[in-house]
């Protein structure tokens, strides 16, 4: 069976995770699931993490929902835990990433900062294929179609298989039973909401987040996830095009 692990930014505990976990080792595949024991969103890739003794604390946890598959609650970051899984930390590496299902879109530039993606873009940069999944639940819910997302990420799954390994992508997937379908986009020049600096002192700062004034760009990831589309975006992290550094002194 293929390997899978199934991350995520929210913790161990965000019902998001264990919806996707348990639907895609439905589907036939060897889940392992290793979060965060406590929130990490905003994260980015980072790989700092508390430590005792120079180790990093791994709790091992037992679901009744996911039988046979080895859980684990690490003291660190998603993009952590996707870095120490591709070296061997929960048994064989992963051939897929999947991290999430996120609670909010990500959706944007503003990715750059998801622990969501972070988790995912590690994934990708050492060797497996990704994929980042977020469930757009707004600034006030009232229901959350996890259910949706995880059969979003299951029809998107067959096609990133056949994908060279390193390829990471991004999806987006509105909060309704009924997603108009999956749809390619690029990443809007903003986020879906923005982040403002409400207060700043020489001893303190305060962000607020906000939703954007302005309609999203049209064909942007943003605009389709609006437009009630789950959405699909090819994210290349690292560039292999030379800068060109001789020609520019030419």
């Amino acid at each position: 069976m293929t390997r899978v692990l199934v991350t995520n930014d929210d913790g161990i505990d965000a019902p998001g995770l264990l919806v996707l976990a348990r639907e895609v080792q439905a589907a036939g595949f060897d889940v392992t699931l290793a979060a965060p024991a406590r929130q990490s969103s905003g994260s980015s890739a980072s790989i700092m993490a508390a430590e005792e003794d120079g180790h990093i604390r791994v709790e091992r946890r037992d679901l009744a929902e996911l039988p046979g598959a080895p859980v684990f609650a690490v003291h660190g970051g998603p993009g952590l835990i996707a870095l120490i899984a591709a070296h061997g930390a929960f048994g064989d590496p992963p051939e897929i990433v999947l991290s999430g299902i996120n609670h909010g879109a990500n959706v944007g530039r503003a990715i750059l900062h998801s622990g969501t993606v972070g988790a995912a873009l590690t994934g990708g940069l050492n060797g497996a294929r990704s994929m980042a999944i977020s469930l757009d639940v707004g600034m006030d819910p009232r229901e959350f179609h996890w259910d949706a997302a995880a059969r979003v990420a299951l029809e998107v799954l067959p096609a990133l298989q056949q994908r060279p390994r390193g390829t990471i992508v991004n999806v987006n997937v509105p909060n309704s039973e009924t997603p108009r379908g999956v749809r390619e986009a690029t990443l809007a020049p903003f986020g879906i909401v923005q982040t403002t600096l409400s207060e700043s002192s020489e001893q303190r700062v305060r962000l607020a987040v906000e939703d954007l004034p302005n309609a999203p760009e049209p064909g942007s990831d943003a605009a389709a996830l609006a437009e009630g589309w789950a959405t699909l975006t090819a994210i290349l992290p690292v560039s292999s095009e030379p800068f060109g550094w001789e020609a520019s002194l030419a």
